[in-house]
C-alpha cells in the first residue's frame, strides 16, 4: 500500500512538470511578419513556401508550425526540419538531403545495366533524386528478388554510399550472383491412378536435360509451378477425378541454396463416369440448338474441357442473338454409390444489348483504320457475338500483334448499352528470310529477302527477295495493299528481274527474264479468296557456249526474245490454327496462269493441299501434297521457260532445290557428269511430317525436331506421270521459331535417286513453313 502511495505521487509529479514545461514552450498566437528560410542548397525557396500552411499575415499557432513541419518532411527533400521564432518572424531550418549523383552496379552478370536502372528509376532512386536510406533497402531487397525470380538464391547484394562534394552520394550495388539453383528433385505423392513420371510430364519444369541450357526448364519459378500444377489439375479433371484437389506443395532449398526440391501432396479422389446432363433455365426457346452445342458425353469419363467447351458454346450462341451478359452456370450431382454424375446446364441469357461504342487501344504504331476495317460487328448496332469473334479473328489474322483481346464493358446508366474495347500488344512486323544449300558440286548458295508486312503502320506489305547463288540471281521487288476498296479488295504488284547462267564461263548462255504483275484478290468469306491478275513477261536466250538443245529447239520455235502477256486466277483456303505452329486445320490452294497475247500461248495450272492431326498435346502429324501442269493452247509447243521444278526444301530434301530431271533430260545427258534441269511441264509432289518438341526441350512448340519422307518428280509434255521414276528421301531436321522468322534445319538421305542427281544431305531456310 505503500508503495503504490509513492508511485502514484512520482507519476502526479512528473504530469505536473510535464504541463509545466508545455506551458513554458508554448508561444502565444501572432500575426506572421515575415517567414525566412535557412539551410537551402538546391531546393528553390518557392518549393517551401507553397508547402507550408502558414502565411505572411496569419496568425501563428503550434498546431500550424506542426502541420508546417509534416508537410515539408513529406516532400522527402530533408533530413531536418526545425521552426523557430524570432519577435514576429518565423525562422525555417532545414538540412537538405544529399542528391545521387550516380548509380553503378558491379557484379551483375544476368541483368543489364541499363535494365536494373530504370527499375531502380521507377521506383524514385535515380541521378539527381534525393537520397532516401528507405529506397535504397528497398532496391537492395528488390534486386533480391530479381535474382530469386531467377533462381539464383544465393545472390548477395551490398550497397555503398560515398559522399562526394556539394552534398551529394555516389551509390554502387555490389552483386555476388553465386550459381543458378536447379531442381532436383520433384515428387508427386498421393497419385494412384497415374505413374508418377505420366504426371511429370505435364510440367514444363524438370531436373534438367540437355537443353536446359536454352529451355532453363530446372530452373525454379513459383510463376511456373502455379501453371504445372494447373496442368496437373487439369490432367485428372479431364479424366474423370471430378474431386481431384491438390493438398499441399512443399518447396525446400538445400542450404549451399544450390539445389531445389519441390514436393506435391495431392488426393485423387474417385473416378466419376457422366450420367445425365440437363437443361435448366431461359433458353430463349431454342432448347434443341442448344442440345447441339454440348460436348458432354454421357457415359463417358467427366471431362472438365467437355464442359469448359459447352458453356463457351452456350455464352458465345446466346450472344448471337445480343445478349452480351448471358451466364450459364454448370452444377454437379454427385452420387458416390455409382461414381456417377449429373450435369446440370443453368442458363440466365440476362438482358439484350447493343453496341454504343468500339475503342481500340495499344496501336502505338498501327493506325486505327487498319484495325477498324478488318471489324464485322458495327457500333449503334445490336451486340452480336459471332461477327464479335470473326471481327477479334480477322484482326489477329493480320499477323501485326501479339496477342489481341476483347474486353465488354457495361454502360453506366445505360443497361441495353456496351462498349467494346479492343486491346492489342503490337510486334515487329518485319521479317528476313535467308536460305543456304551446301553441296561438294556448287558449294554454297544463298537467298535473302526482306518483307515489312505493316509498313508505315499502313497495313500495307512492301518487300525484296535477292538469289546471290553462284548459277541463279534473282532480284524481286513487290507490294501489296490489302484494302484498296472498302469491302477488302487487296492489290499485289510485283516487278521481277531473272538472270540464270548455269556455267561458270564467261562465254556460256544465260536467260534473263523480267516482267511484272498486278494481282488482286477479292474475299469471299473469312476464310476464302478469289485472285485476278495479270502481267507481262519478257524472256531472253543469250546465245553461248554449252546452250542445250531444248533452248536451241525453243529459239527456232519461238525466237531468241519472247513476250507474254498471262492472266491469273487462283482461290485459297486457311483453317489452320496457327500460321507458325499449326496442329490442327488445312490450307488448300489454286492457281491458274493463261497467256492470252504475245510470242507465247500456253495454261498452267497447279494445286496444293495441307492438312495438320493432332496426335497428342505434344506430337503433330502433317501432309502436304501438290500437282502441277502446264500445256501449250495452240500448235505451237509448251514453253520451256514455263517449266516447273522440284527438289530441295518445301519439296524433295535431300537433292539440290529445283535440280531434279525428267526421263528425257536424263536420257540425253546421260553421257555427261553434270545433268541439266530445265524442269518440266508436270509436277507432282508429297511431303509428310511428325513433328514433336526436341527432346529435353519440355513443352516448347517453337523448338521442335520432326522426321521426314519426301518423294516428287518431274515429267516432259509427253510423258505420262510414273510414280516409279519420283525421288524419294527420309530424314530428320529441327524446327526453331526464331526472332528473325521460322528456322529449319533438314538432314536428308536420298533413297530413290538417279545418276547425275545433286545431292545435297544439309539444307536450312528461315522463313519458311513446311
Amino acid at each position: 500500500m505503500q508503495l503504490q502511495s509513492k508511485f502514484l505521487r512520482k507519476t502526479l509529479l512528473a504530469v505536473a512538470v510535464g504541463l509545466a514545461m508545455q506551458s513554458a514552450l508554448a508561444i502565444e498566437p501572432f500575426p506572421v511578419r515575415d517567414i525566412r528560410v535557412e539551410g537551402l542548397q538546391r531546393v528553390e525557396a518557392g518549393t517551401v513556401f507553397a508547402s507550408m500552411p502558414v502565411r505572411v499575415g496569419d496568425t501563428y499557432s503550434d498546431d500550424k508550425a506542426a502541420a508546417s513541419i509534416r508537410a515539408l518532411f513529406a516532400l522527402g527533400l530533408f533530413k531536418d526540419v526545425r521552426i523557430e521564432v524570432n519577435a514576429d518572424v518565423l525562422v525555417v531550418i532545414v538540412e537538405e538531403r544529399p542528391s545521387i549523383a550516380d548509380v553503378d552496379f558491379s557484379g551483375t552478370k544476368e541483368f543489364d545495366k541499363d535494365v536494373l536502372k530504370k527499375a531502380l528509376r521507377d521506383i524514385g532512386l535515380a541521378e539527381g533524386r534525393p537520397f532516401d536510406k528507405a529506397l535504397v533497402d528497398r532496391a537492395e531487397q528488390e534486386l533480391k528478388n530479381q535474382y530469386i525470380s531467377r533462381s539464383m538464391y544465393a545472390a548477395e547484394v551490398v550497397t555503398t554510399v560515398t559522399p562526394i562534394e556539394r552534398n551529394r552520394v555516389n551509390l554502387s550495388f555490389s552483386v555476388i550472383e553465386g550459381d543458378t539453383a536447379k531442381i532436383s528433385e520433384i515428387r508427386i505423392v498421393g497419385n494412384k491412378a497415374f505413374s508418377e513420371s505420366a504426371l511429370r510430364g505435364q510440367f514444363d519444369q524438370d531436373t534438367g536435360s540437355w537443353l536446359s541450357w536454352y529451355t532453363k526448364s530446372n530452373r525454379y519459378s513459383r510463376t511456373k509451378l502455379n501453371a504445372d500444377i494447373e496442368s496437373l489439375r487439369s490432367y485428372y479433371l479431364t479424366r474423370g477425378y471430378l474431386e481431384f484437389r491438390v493438398d499441399s506443395t512443399q518447396v525446400a532449398i538445400s542450404p549451399n541454396k544450390q539445389d531445389v526440391s519441390i514436393t506435391i501432396n495431392v488426393t485423387e479422389g474417385e473416378r466419376f463416369v457422366v450420367s445425365k446432363i440437363q437443361l435448366q433455365g431461359n433458353y430463349l426457346g431454342k432448347e434443341e440448338e442448344f442440345q447441339s452445342l454440348i460436348a458432354i458425353k454421357a457415359g463417358e469419363a467427366y471431362n472438365v474441357d467437355q464442359v469448359t467447351q459447352t458453356t463457351k458454346a452456350f455464352t458465345d450462341y446466346f450472344g448471337n442473338f445480343g445478349y452480351a451478359f448471358a451466364r450459364t452456370q454448370v452444377r454437379t450431382e454427385i452420387d458416390r454409390t455409382t461414381n456417377r454424375v449429373d450435369i446440370i446446364l443453368q442458363a440466365d441469357p440476362s438482358r439484350r444489348a447493343y453496341v454504343r461504342r468500339i475503342n481500340v487501344a495499344g496501336n502505338d504504331r498501327t493506325r486505327d483504320e487498319v484495325i477498324r476495317r478488318e471489324f464485322r460487328q458495327l457500333e449503334a448496332a445490336w451486340y452480336d457475338g459471332e461477327k464479335i469473334r470473326q471481327s477479334r479473328n480477322r484482326v489477329d489474322r493480320l499477323g501485326y500483334f501479339k496477342e489481341v483481346s476483347l474486353e465488354t464493358q457495361e454502360v453506366a446508366d445505360a443497361p441495353d448499352q456496351v462498349d467494346l474495347t479492343v486491346k492489342v500488344e503490337e510486334k515487329p512486323t518485319g521479317s528476313i528470310s535467308l536460305g543456304a544449300g551446301l553441296s561438294s558440286s556448287d558449294g554454297l548458295g544463298l537467298q535473302f529477302g526482306f518483307k515489312q508486312e505493316n509498313a508505315f503502320g499502313s497495313g500495307s506489305s512492301l518487300g525484296m527477295e535477292i538469289n546471290t547463288s553462284k548459277y541463279n540471281r534473282t532480284l524481286v521487288l513487290s507490294t501489296t495493299n490489302p484494302y484498296i476498296t472498302e469491302d477488302g479488295v487487296s492489290r499485289t504488284i510485283d516487278v521481277y528481274q531473272r538472270t540464270s547462267k548455269p556455267y561458270t564461263d564467261i562465254d556460256s548462255y544465260s536467260l534473263e527474264t523480267a516482267g511484272a504483275s498486278v494481282r488482286f484478290g477479292v474475299p469471299i468469306t473469312d476464310s476464302d479468296t478469289i485472285f485476278l491478275g495479270g502481267g507481262v513477261d519478257r524472256t531472253t536466250i543469250v546465245t553461248g557456249s554449252y546452250l542445250p538443245a531444248v533452248y536451241q529447239t525453243f529459239a527456232n520455235e519461238y525466237g531468241y526474245t519472247v513476250n507474254a502477256y498471262p492472266l491469273t486466277v487462283g482461290w485459297s483456303r486457311d483453317t489452320r490454327d496457327s500460321a507458325l505452329v499449326p496442329s490442327t486445320g488445312k490450307v488448300m490452294r489454286t492457281s491458274g496462269e493463261w497467256s492470252v497475247a504475245g510470242d507465247l500461248r500456253y495454261v498452267r495450272g497447279t494445286a496444293q493441299y495441307q492438312q495438320f492431326f493432332p496426335l497428342s498435346k505434344k506430337t503433330t502429324l502433317a501432309f502436304n501434297g501438290e500437282i502441277a501442269l502446264g500445256a501449250g493452247t495452240t500448235s505451237m509447243s509448251y514453253p520451256v521457260f514455263k517449266n516447273f521444278y522440284a527438289g530441295g526444301l518445301g519439296s524433295v530434301r535431300g537433292f539440290e532445290q529445283g535440280s531434279l530431271t525428267t526421263a528425257a533430260q536424263r536420257a540425253a545427258d546421260q553421257a555427261t557428269t553434270d545433268a541439266l534441269a530445265t524442269g518440266g511441264a508436270k509436277k507432282i509432289n508429297f511431303n509428310a511430317e511428325i513433328l514433336t518438341p526436341l527432346p529435353g526441350g519440355g513443352n516448347d512448340r517453337t523448338l521442335r525436331m520432326y522426321g521426314f519422307f519426301d518423294a516428287g518428280g518431274i515429267y516432259g509434255t509427253n510423258e505420262s506421270i510414273q510414280l516409279g521414276d519420283l525421288r524419294t528421301s527420309v530424314g530428320i531436321g529441327i524446327s526453331w521459331i526464331s526472332p528473325v522468322g521460322p528456322l529449319r534445319l533438314a538432314f536428308a538421305k536420298p533413297i530413290n535417286k538417279f545418276e547425275n542427281d545433286k545431292i545435297q544431305t544439309m539444307q536450312f531456310q528461315i522463313g519458311t513453313s513446311f
